[in-house]
């Protein structure tokens, strides 16, 4: 062993409490003689090897994977959701916002926008228009004179895309038009 691998591995052990540290193995001469007894027969045993063929281009090495880890989704998707929920109880309709309110508003937007720039995106569905190939769970269908297309009268829960990629489907209750009554039904 050399002095600089006898170095690193003292360093290495270091960097741990000393209740941690692992203290070096401990062999009689017997062992040592085993051991390289040992290896001699594996080295014999082992097939020679095989020439490299002349022109085999060298693999590319591969990427390091990345030491950061992948954030977890549904956590952030939780956490979105229930900002996006206390934005709405701050904002009340038909209610003058206190002081107190109006801080509380600009913390979360803050925090929303911080989410935004990193990717974080929670997409509220209220007065939409809805059709059935959109990646939305309905709750609720409810009939509404007022109506000529179905359209998102709340969102339960909003859709929550992390970097473009879909990773909480928003819940909501869509508004359907009464059905106008057959005419053709009169003549029976």
């Amino acid at each position: 062993m050399t002095r600089l691998t006898r170095l690193r591995e003292d360093l290495r052990q270091r960097r741990h409490h000393r209740a941690f540290r692992i203290p070096p193995p401990v062999l009689t001469d017997e062992q040592c003689r085993l051991v390289e007894h040992l290896l001699a027969q594996a080295r014999a045993a082992a097939p020679p090897p095989e020439p490299a063929p002349a022109a085999a281009p060298e693999p590319e090495p591969e990427p390091e994977p990345t030491t950061e880890p992948a954030p977890d989704e549904a956590a952030l998707a939780t956490a979105a959701t229930n900002l996006w929920r206390a934005e709405r109880k701050l904002t009340p309709t038909g209610e003058r916002p206190t002081a107190r309110d109006r801080q509380a508003a600009r913390y979360l937007r803050t925090c929303g926008d911080a989410l935004a720039e990193a990717g974080l995106v929670v997409q509220d569905h209220d007065g939409d228009p809805f059709n059935p190939g959109r990646a939305l769970e309905v709750l609720v269908y409810q009939e509404n004179p007022d109506l000529t297309a179905e359209t998102v009268l709340e969102t339960v829960r909003p859709s929550v895309y992390l970097h473009g990629r879909l990773i909480q489907m928003g819940q909501v209750i869509v508004g359907t038009p009464t059905p106008s009554p057959d005419p053709r039904s009169d003549h029976a």
